[in-house]
């Protein structure tokens, strides 16, 4: 669902770090050991460390387990949770492990439990050592779960309000630790009367009162998302695409969810966003969330968290109801929504292409769409051959639906190279397309792009503020095992001014221009003359 992915991007409900770390590999380095394991080689379930260049220290577990003679099992760090497999061989363990596509390598050698060694991934390589605690968990152990007893909620509240001050840059920097205590007081007190939704919900809020945009509770798999989207514009929501057999609903104003009026429910969701950010970064993200039964349940705005009622209205103001199931997770990635508009803008063309570009002949432009930084390196090179070819007058760069990666690769392959482009790096020439799904490592180029080339910068207002606490780092409640994402370093991005990435020219879309496909802000630039 188009909303839900950029607000999982945004939020990240994304798992990338900013600076190059573990896991954010910036190219591929692999060795592909044949699965093989038998019984008596080495598994079960390890802690301990990893020290890794790029990142420093970072406490780590492995779960390896020998199935069907097979290793199988995973890699839990602070910075995200890899699929692991490999072989033993020659006294060896030789694992790879997968991390966005792409893959890393591990080997060790394992005597008396204790697992020493070696990772490689991407530019990132570094020590690894763990100690064997207990036999290997089964597939699924660690999966997150909201059905827990008082008591076990009650321990995952007591950790989550342990480690987020100590693991935090600085946890309160926006909300004092008295406030924050004193909600941690207040949902503690009321455990006994909340279900699994509405603790998600009551942690969650707890989690964004620390303000920034890289802290929050993860959702879990089963969130009990509705396949449709919903859209503001104005002071409107919108029904903007929906899965088959809704198509009714396309196109309407959204009035009430269940028996809450859609205003309402904003009200409700809003706490669920980073206290510290955008008004724009909370707004996007309500949209997400006005569609994820385990929130609008949670917040009380609907009774049962996998059906909802959505009353809506048609441009001739009559009222009409749709009854929505939410979709398993097993099924969502398989939807192919109905769009309102009959042809997508560029923008949103190629959704499964992190990056892809285009010549556009009429107006003597190359257009690039750059949503995310996988294999940046090779479609950056292959970006500067097709300007080499064609010697545009412009250049767009759109990241409006980046929700980040490595902003160090984004300088080294794109910024600093596009800077060295004199017939493109002029006022008039080179164009960067932001907007509120613009966040992390994206945020950060374009503050990169403004201050060190000629780019106008066309759009909206970044959602995410260029001065806060950024580089997400992770950790697991005990019992729910839900992840627990937080912050670790500061940026300061923006020398003077406010704390908020403008564009030089301003441009919102109306529902006009949304739904009969038009986009506003690459028409501007094309039109665009000194």
């Amino acid at each position: 669902m188009k909303n839900l992915v950029c607000v999982l991007a945004i939020s990240a409900m994304l798992t990338t770090p900013r600076p190059k770390s573990m896991g954010l590999p910036t190219s591929m380095q692999t060795v592909a050991p044949t699965q093989g394991c038998r019984a008596g080689d080495p598994d079960g379930y390890f802690e301990g460390f990893a020290l890794s260049r790029a990142a420093g220290r970072l406490n780590i577990s492995l779960n390896l387990r020998c199935a069907g003679g097979s290793y199988q099992g995973e890699m839990v760090t602070p910075v995200g949770t890899f699929p692991i497999k490999g072989r033993f061989e020659a006294g060896k363990l030789q694992l790879t492990f997968d991390s966005g596509g792409e893959t890393g390598t591990l080997e060790a050698t394992v005597e008396s439990g204790l697992l020493r060694g070696k990772f490689i991934l991407g530019g990132d390589r570094g020590l690894i050592e763990v100690r064997r605690v207990g036999s290997s968990r089964q597939p699924g152990i660690s999966e997150p779960t909201l059905n827990l007893t008082k008591e076990q909620w009650r321990e995952d509240l007591k950790f989550f309000a342990a480690e987020l001050p100590k693991r935090h840059a600085n946890a309160f920097n926006h909300t004092s630790r008295e406030q924050f205590e004193r909600e941690v007081a207040k949902l503690d007190s009321q455990i006994g009367s909340l279900d699994g939704d509405e603790m998600y919900v009551g942690l969650d809020r707890l989690a964004n009162l620390i303000g920034d945009g890289h802290t929050y509770i993860r959702f879990p798999p089963d969130h009990a998302n509705f396949p449709i989207d919903i859209t503001k514009f104005g002071d409107e929501y919108r029904v903007t695409s929906v899965a088959s057999g809704y198509e009714s609903a396309l196109g309407a104003r959204v009035l009430k969810i269940d028996d809450t009026p859609v205003g309402r429910a904003r009200e409700l969701l809003l706490p669920l966003t980073p206290a510290n950010e955008t008004s724009l970064l909370a707004e996007v993200r309500v949209e997400g969330f006005l569609t994820v039964g385990m929130l609008l349940h949670g917040a009380g705005i609907i009774k049962d968290r996998n059906t909802a009622r959505y009353t809506l209205a048609d441009d001739s103001g009559k009222e009409f109801t749709i009854q929505v199931k939410a979709v398993p997770p097993s099924e969502s990635a398989k939807l192919k929504l109905v769009q309102v508009f009959k042809e997508p803008p560029l923008y949103r063309q190629k959704p499964g292409n992190a990056f892809w570009y285009e010549y556009l002949p009429e107006s003597r432009t190359v257009y690039c769409s750059f949503r995310g930084y996988n294999n940046l390196a090779a479609n950056a090179t292959a970006l500067f051959h097709l300007l080499s070819q064609e010697h545009p007058e412009k250049l767009v760069i759109d990241m409006r639906l980046n929700g980040g990666g490595d902003y160090e690769q984004g300088l080294k392959y794109l910024v600093r190279p596009i800077a060295e482009l004199h017939d493109i790096n002029r006022k008039g020439h080179l164009f960067v397309l932001i907007g509120p799904y613009t966040f992390s490592a994206a945020m950060s180029n374009s503050a990169h792009f403004r201050f060190q080339t000629a780019a106008i910068l066309v759009g909206r207002p970044i959602g995410e503020t260029p001065n806060s606490y950024q580089e997400g780092r992770e950790t697991t409640l005990p019992n729910s095992r839900l992840v627990l994402r937080y912050s670790v370093k500061y940026y300061k991005f923006v020398e003077s001014g406010d704390n908020i990435i403008r564009p030089d020219k301003e441009i919102v879309f109306s529902w006009s221009d949304y739904k009969t496909g038009r986009d506003p802000v690459l028409d501007w630039v094309l039109k665009y003359h000194d």
